[in-house]
């Protein structure tokens, strides 16, 4: 059953780095309880997409709606509050915070339509996290790390969460487990927005993709026609 949220629509989104020109005219769409997935090689705009809806990188033009109301160029902390959580790459923990206390600070209450994100429930869905709850977030290994991310954010109680590479530079074991645990959200009804360079986790874990090239939607469509479509994945994703 998917959750109860809001749509998320980019139409025709341009952003900027300073003079450099790196997205032409996104746009794509998720709906309440999808798992969406921006594929493409690295510098394709996957991850400046992710940052322009969050108002990190206000775009030039197009627009970003959430919900029917139109949020582009909101900050940040108006986008989070509006019930898009964003996972960063580069993970962003608090080093000398424990792990109870980067939860803590990431606490925000639920609009009480569906379960809440608790410590509990968040200790509960990472059994590793409990584990280490009094253990300071910069001890923690990569993989502990990425869970301790996507963890703070749920307890944001996001309509949407945003993934920015999830499985970038994690062992594979560790890869598996981040793994099992988006497929978990995903049958609870958690609506994914993800970029993702690694072809085999998206596919196990998105309903549709989006690939981007050059800051361009190449590609839209689901993730078995994808998969049934070799040249798209010749053209767009191999090295």
């Amino acid at each position: 059953m998917a959750r109860p949220g809001a749509a998320l629509e980019v139409d025709g989104l341009h952003a900027y780095y300073g003079l450099s020109h790196v997205l032409f005219g996104v746009s794509l769409r998720a709906e309440p309880g999808e798992v969406v997935a921006l594929l493409g090689r690295n510098g394709a705009g996957k991850s400046t997409t992710l940052r322009s809806i969050m108002g990190l990188l206000p775009p030039r033009a197009g627009r970003v709606r959430f919900g029917g109301e139109d949020i582009t160029g909101w900050p940040p902390h108006r986008v989070c509050r509006r019930g898009i959580g964003f996972v960063p790459e580069d993970r962003r923990i608090f080093p000398d915070l424990t792990v109870d206390e980067n939860l803590e600070v990431g606490r925000r209450p639920g609009d009480g339509r569906v379960r809440a994100w608790t410590r509990e429930r968040v200790y509960e869905f990472f059994p590793a996290l409990a584990d280490r709850r009094r253990q300071k977030g910069g001890t923690l290994s990569g993989g502990e790390q990425q869970m301790l991310t996507i963890a703070r954010t749920l307890m944001g109680n996001p309509a949407i969460l945003l993934l920015d590479e999830p499985s970038e530079g994690l062992a594979p074991v560790v890869v598996g487990a981040l793994l099992d645990r988006l497929q978990r959200l995903r049958a609870e009804g958690q609506t994914i927005l993800l970029s993702e360079q690694h072809l085999r986790f998206a596919m196990r874990l998105a309903d549709r993709a989006y690939i981007l090239e050059q800051g361009q939607v190449r590609y839209a469509g689901s993730i078995a026609a994808l998969q049934a479509d070799e040249g798209v994945r010749r053209a767009y994703l191999m090295v």
